[in-house]
């Protein structure tokens, strides 16, 4: 038999060579993250003093002394033109409330004028109507004066005429009577004494006494007995 061959010594494999580790940019990455931070900041720093400057335009930082010129187109460019118009608006709202006050007043004062002069012009028409009424009252004490005075003489002429005609002869009398109206003729026969009445009665015709006789009888037949 063949003696069988001895297996070949094996070479030991040669080992691969170790890679080396690649480092980690952490440098690059911490540039970029604080480069980001740092914008950001920036960015909100900036909106702030923006809005910080629209809501309070004086307490904005001031420019420095040489950009003083340069800044100020911008800031009046950057100023809230909504300021200056709202005012404008509310005085423009309020001008029709001053007009429409104004006018009321000078309705007010224009009726208390007319009222004013409504009272001046009642108080002389006040006057005037008692200076009248003083004038009529003493018009009409003249004139129950004047018709008392009238009734008085009146009745001292019928008086008078009464005792003339009872002084005149029956007959007479009589026949002056017949030519009087019965009526005119009763009332001085009332007025005389009853036995000069009767004379003259006697004297006149029958139809003409007894007419008169019949009025001076009539006369009290109305008044009340009780």
């Amino acid at each position: 038999m063949a003696k069988a061959q001895a297996p070949a010594p094996k070479t030991p494999a040669a080992k691969p060579a170790k890679r080396r580790p690649r480092r980690k940019p952490r440098g690059a990455l911490a540039a970029i993250c604080a480069l980001l931070v740092t914008s950001a900041l920036l960015r909100a720093a900036v909106g702030a003093s923006e809005a910080i400057a629209r809501e309070d335009p004086v307490a904005a930082p001031q420019a420095p002394a040489p950009a003083k010129a340069a800044a100020a187109p911008q800031a009046a460019q950057g100023a809230d033109p909504d300021a200056p118009a709202a005012y404008m608006v509310a005085e423009a709202d309020l001008a029709p409330l001053i007009d429409a006050l104004n006018a009321r007043e000078e309705r007010i004062r224009k009726r208390e004028a007319a009222i004013e002069v409504r009272m001046q012009a009642l108080t002389v028409a006040e006057h005037e109507i008692d200076s009248k009424l003083a004038a009529l009252a003493e018009a009409e004490d003249s004139l129950k004066r004047t018709l008392t005075l009238a009734r008085t003489a009146a009745e001292d002429d019928i008086a008078k005429l009464t005792n003339v005609y009872a002084s005149m002869k029956p007959k007479q009398a009589a026949a002056l009577f017949e030519e009087m109206d019965p009526e005119f003729a009763a009332g001085f026969l009332g007025r005389m004494r009853p036995d000069a009445a009767a004379a003259i009665m006697a004297g006149m015709t029958p139809q003409a006494a007894y007419l008169t006789s019949v009025i001076l009888a009539g006369r009290n037949a109305d008044v009340p007995k009780e």
